[in-house]
């Protein structure tokens, strides 16, 4: 695959017009190019609160794993790269002047380690989170609950309703939580918008992985 660069010069709300500089006619004939792949980068950089966040992640990495920051820091933008970007310019990867899109994803890549490892936080990662409903989705499929990073149940936001068994009623697109007992219980005494403001979450919604991922009914039988 070759690569050029070029700029949008319109958006009509149905295609992009796309302007790219290409002078070899010959390869262009030769190579029968016909179609693109077309990557649209965000303009916008990094912004502090993002950089925070991410150093304040590697900190809590660093910690636990008993390396230098700097050394954390250069080893989870090497898996991030490898992993995650898929972009032109992902060995231009910096956290002085990167796009935001890239910088979300990368606080994304943390904090899925952060919970795949049992990383103990001084923070509460939802405090750290860029895009908080990517972070509860991890959380529900890590079974963490979403305020204090513990062993989580599922809790129904959207409730069953009594005399409904839960086998057999249709979870798929109720909203849903994953909570410790402890944090279970606090939902309950001071009810959900109480508990979401305080905490500054947002209900996840069940689909197919987090049905199998609990053992959830998919469908009314």
């Amino acid at each position: 695959m070759e690569i050029i660069r070029g700029e949008v010069v319109n958006a009509d709300g149905r295609f992009l017009t796309i302007r790219a500089p290409y002078d070899n006619a010959e390869r262009f004939i030769r190579r029968e190019y016909g179609e693109v792949v077309v990557g649209l980068e965000d303009g916008r950089k990094i912004s502090p609160e993002q950089r925070r966040k991410a150093y304040a992640l590697m900190g809590e990495i660093a910690e636990w794993a008993g390396y230098e920051p700097d050394e954390i820091k250069e080893t989870m933008k090497y898996e991030f790269r490898k992993k995650i970007v898929k972009s032109l310019d992902r060995d231009l990867f910096s956290l002085s002047n990167c796009d935001m899109t890239t910088a979300r994803e990368f606080i994304n890549y943390l904090i899925d380690f952060i919970l795949r490892n049992d990383v103990p936080t001084h923070r509460p990662l939802a405090e750290l989170a860029d895009d908080i409903d990517r972070y509860v989705y991890s959380c529900l499929l890590r079974k963490k609950c979403a305020v204090c990073g513990q062993k989580a149940d599922l809790h129904h936001i959207d409730a069953v309703g009594m005399g409904n068994n839960r086998t057999k009623v249709d979870h798929i697109g109720r909203r849903c939580l994953p909570l410790c007992r402890a944090h279970h219980e606090h939902i309950h005494n001071i009810g959900t918008t109480a508990f979401l403001d305080k905490y500054h979450l947002k209900p996840g919604y069940i689909d197919e992985r987090i049905a199998k991922n609990y053992r959830l009914n998919k469908k009314v039988t």
